[in-house]
């Protein structure tokens, strides 16, 4: 199926007009309003006169809602596709992907992925494939949603939120779509120029496990990984670690990835969303994800109690020993710091 007819063959939702049942006469009373609140008592009154001079509808202001389809939205995507090229051929002969539906279709989520704009790592024969994941809801909770997103084809892991999450809200005026979508692809092209960099430079940080007062799993669950998570994560990056007990931040972002893609229990949406952010400062931002689990493991310490003299040395020494972990990254944290910084600037200019 291509694009087009699978966008086209989604949902649409039109306007209906919505009556409430005044629950003392049975009569459905017509509203402009989607939703209806009413006071019993003055419904009550109502029932006894219909003449009566208060109106039992509370006030619900839902009439700036703007109903945005889907066609609304990809539609202008479609055309983009036809323009923009990759090596010389339109993005939308190369493109792939999947669309998820919820709620009976009321809610939409979508991965595009592009053959070719694309990294490749060295050892390896697939590529991390670049594209957008984007979504959309009737409900009210977000009109259409689209962020930077890629597919690590070597271990079939799903990377999310690689650009700031763009989101157009049901309230208010939508925006030229076409445009929109000519930014957002610019983003993409820039993190797939960059993601190579990030990658390596994370490569050469080893965390040693040998020297830490935790196991690769209890290193997920204190950065706020749950347990099912955490095993999983632990399991996939000590498989591909060279060492189990030596393992670098680029393969323990693989680990989190991996387990947030093929075992996560929840709905998309915030949840997932926390943990994405959790899993992406394991490549982006070493520096922080060392000081959170350093704080997590600190206030560990401190719930579980003073035990003794020897028990709170022990937790000095523990403490310690992510402290080194943290002083041997600061060398490297600056050109993380800068590399970050010029792609945000890039974004900005990409977003006019």
């Amino acid at each position: 199926m291509t694009f087009g007819e699978a966008v086209r063959d989604l949902p649409q939702a039109v306007e209906t007009t919505v009556a409430y049942q005044n629950p003392y006469t049975d009569e459905w009373v017509e509203t402009e309003r989607f939703n209806a609140l009413v006071e019993p008592s003055r419904a009550r009154e109502q029932a006894r006169d219909e003449d009566a001079d208060t109106d039992p509808l509370f006030h619900v202001p839902t009439d700036s809602y703007s109903i945005i389809n889907p066609v609304d939205v990809y539609g202008p995507l479609e055309e983009v596709l036809r323009e923009e090229t990759i090596d010389g051929t339109p993005l939308g002969d190369v493109m792939f992907g999947e669309i998820r539906r919820y709620r009976g279709g009321g809610e939409v989520h979508m991965d595009i992925m592009f053959d070719g704009l694309e990294v490749r790592l060295p050892g390896r024969s697939d590529p991390i494939t670049m594209g957008v994941t984007s979504g959309y809801d009737f409900f009210g909770e977000h009109a259409v949603y689209v962020e930077g997103f890629a597919q690590d084809g070597y271990c079939s892991n799903t990377m999310r939120s690689l650009t700031d999450k763009e989101v157009i809200k049901h309230v208010g005026d939508v925006r030229n779509f076409r445009t929109w979508w000519e930014e957002l692809l610019a983003q993409v092209e820039l993190v797939a120029d960059d993601l190579f960099e990030f990658i390596r430079d994370a490569q050469d940080i080893d965390l040693d496990f040998s020297e830490l007062p935790f196991t690769v799993t209890e290193f997920y669950t204190l950065l706020g990984f749950p347990d099912y998570l955490a095993e999983r994560a632990a399991g996939d990056a000590e498989a591909n670690a060279a060492s189990p007990f030596e393992i670098d931040m680029w393969t323990l972002h693989s680990g989190a990835t991996y387990a947030l893609t093929h075992f996560f229990q929840g709905k998309e949406g915030a949840s997932l969303d926390q943990y994405v952010r959790i899993a992406n400062d394991i490549l982006f931002n070493p520096e922080g994800t060392i000081e959170r689990v350093e704080q997590a493991y600190e206030q560990q310490l401190e719930a579980d109690g003073d035990d003794g003299s020897q028990a709170s040395l022990a937790g000095e020494r523990a403490l310690a020993s992510i402290e080194r972990v943290s002083d041997d990254l600061q060398e490297k944290v600056e050109q993380f710091e800068e590399r970050e910084d010029a792609l945000r600037e890039r974004f900005q200019e990409a977003m006019g």
